[in-house]
């Protein structure tokens, strides 16, 4: 696509790595501020924000027609978008136990393998339709004006899904916004609904709908309601108040900083790895001779690929890196423990890229080929397990619910830094050490780097999780605290009674759990003439004073 502005051929490369660059630093800097807004705001609708924004620019960015017009996009890309940081931390709302967060954050590391096999493949696959099925889209000439817009639709229609499939179905996490009206989840259960098979139940449903509006139409308290009714109203306002947001200097923690250190680290180099190695690949192989070669240092060449056997090894890369996320990674942090598992792969990193290097003095070309396989294979496995991890010991590391949106924000700037930097760093080193015969150099550096993340990932301790930390569920819990509290509000006060029948409506978001969806509870508050005290059902109609 670069090729496609008219930049020449040898600027290619590095014009592609400005705009990756680009889009690394605009995230790194606005993560903060949408973990700051998911903590605030909720973490729905940070994540529904950046996943339209992002669905947006992937259509602008395929139609772009000059090189400034497709940086540009790209950093609005990265600016608009801070999605992985929170998604993270809604991970870590929903699962709580610690015996289980190896499974869950196993999730987007698997998601994200899946993407890096099929993302390359629908890009070559679907650009220059025109060129590629002329009988189909030959007379386009949209398609011949922008060449690489229908893959970028098509990705563009994968987010378009999702973001639907978030709005109707993906519950908010954060404390403090559990109970509010969602009417995205109301349209999802409506529609989920439409596909029920039994008439009967399907009526009753309805009926439960019907019964919910109104309670949340209806007026939690008449105007003339006596002391004792507001006193309940009070009881369950207290279940649902904001929580008043911490500091910034609650955010890091000795812990959490020493966390965030050792995730950058991990980012920087490991991303610098996977950006270098296909140029080391497409490099020509050079015959060693003693001119060119003084071992252990000197020596060049490379191995001499083509792009697309280049990106079949890369496909294969992320098939492993899938078979170990899902099969693997569980297993090894249930029986040894997620800071070892850590420690294991922050000590395996440094000698893999010592090692990758010397592969191309490999005379045979099947044992080279084999011992790249293998060097591949571990390194795999070092970030697959690495990454969750990190990730894992990063939000046990905090101190409460209420910064864990901020938290990962600053692991996704600093992420993003390591992520722009580290392959500007090694590109340079690459292609110093081609002129000077030392193609080993950017991986030393790498080892260096590696090297140097051990030191604060042997300072880590394993933490307790966030306090506060409560899952959907505990809804249960506040309900039956709540009547419990309601109870004993009306053993206390039942001498004081005015006489009128008092009807208290408990909202859906608080009932949900602990009162039968199809009935309604009128709760008689002294002796009155009509005897409401009684439990009407959905069949029934009711109303409430």
């Amino acid at each position: 696509m670069i090729a496609s502005f008219g930049v020449e051929r040898k600027e290619v490369a590095k014009w592609a790595g400005v705009t990756s660059s680009v889009f690394s630093l605009a995230q790194s800097v606005t993560a903060v501020p949408w973990g700051r807004a998911s903590d605030r705001f909720g973490r729905k609708p940070v994540i529904m924000v950046g996943l339209l924004c992002t669905m947006i620019c992937f259509l602008i960015w395929g139609m772009s027609s000059s090189l400034p017009m497709a940086i540009t996009i790209r950093a609005i890309q990265g600016a608009s978008n801070g999605n992985v940081g929170i998604i993270r931390t809604m991970v870590a709302e929903m699962v709580t136990e610690r015996e289980l967060q190896p499974k869950a954050f196993s999730v987007m590391p698997l998601v994200w393998s899946v993407g890096s096999v099929f993302g390359p493949a629908f890009g070559g696959l679907f650009a220059k339709p025109a060129d590629q099925w002329p009988g189909v889209f030959g007379n386009s000439k949209f398609f011949k004006e922008y060449p690489f817009a229908f893959p970028n639709m098509i990705g563009a229609f994968f987010f378009l899904v999702s973001l639907t499939t978030g709005v109707l179905f993906l519950k908010e996490t954060l404390q403090s916004k559990r109970h509010s009206r969602d009417w995205g989840l109301v349209l999802g259960e409506r529609i989920k609904e439409v596909f029920k098979d039994h008439p009967h139940k399907r009526a009753q449903r309805l009926r439960r709908y019907s019964i919910q509006d109104a309670e949340v139409t209806a007026p939690l308290l008449s105007g003339d309601a006596p002391l004792k009714t507001t006193a309940k109203a009070a009881i369950i306002a207290g279940k649902v108040e904001k929580t008043k947001p911490l500091p910034m200097s609650a955010i890091f923690s000795r812990q959490s900083v020493i966390n965030l250190v050792s995730y950058t680290f991990l980012a920087l180099h490991s991303v610098a790895f996977d950006q270098v190695l296909p140029v080391f690949l497409n490099y020509p192989p050079i015959a060693h001779t003693p001119e060119n070669t003084s071992l252990p240092f000197r020596f060049t060449g490379g191995f001499g690929l083509t792009h697309a056997r280049i990106g079949t090894i890369f496909a294969g890369y992320g098939i492993v890196s899938g078979l170990i996320q899902f099969l693997l990674f569980p297993i090894f942090c249930a029986r040894f423990g997620v800071l070892n598992c850590f420690k294991a792969c922050v000590i395996t990193f440094p000698f893999v890229y010592i090692v990758t290097p010397y592969t191309v003095l490999i005379e045979d070309a099947t044992t080279r080929y084999a011992a790249l396989c293998v060097i591949l294979v571990v390194k795999s496995f070092a970030v697959i397990v690495g990454f969750p991890c990190t990730t894992i010991l990063l939000t046990n590391s905090a101190s409460s619910l209420s910064i864990l949106g901020t938290l990962n924000g600053f692991a996704t700037t600093f992420s993003a830094l390591g992520r722009a930097s580290g392959p500007a760093l090694t590109g340079f080193a690459f292609t110093w050490g081609v002129k000077h015969d030392v193609i080993s150099l950017p991986w030393w550096i790498l080892a260096s780097i590696a090297a140097m993340g051990i030191v604060p990932a042997w300072m880590i301790v394993e933490g307790d999780g966030p306090s506060g930390a409560a899952s959907p569920d505990d809804s249960e819990d506040e309900d039956t605290e709540v009547d419990d509290e309601i109870a004993m509000t009306d053993d206390e006060g039942d001498d004081n009674l005015l006489g009128a029948s008092q009807t208290t409506i408990v909202p859906d978001a608080l009932s949900e759990d602990t009162v039968e969806p199809d009935d309604t509870l009128f709760k008689s508050s002294g002796p009155s003439s009509n005897n409401y005290g009684t439990l009407a059902h959905g069949n029934s109609p009711s109303h409430a004073s």
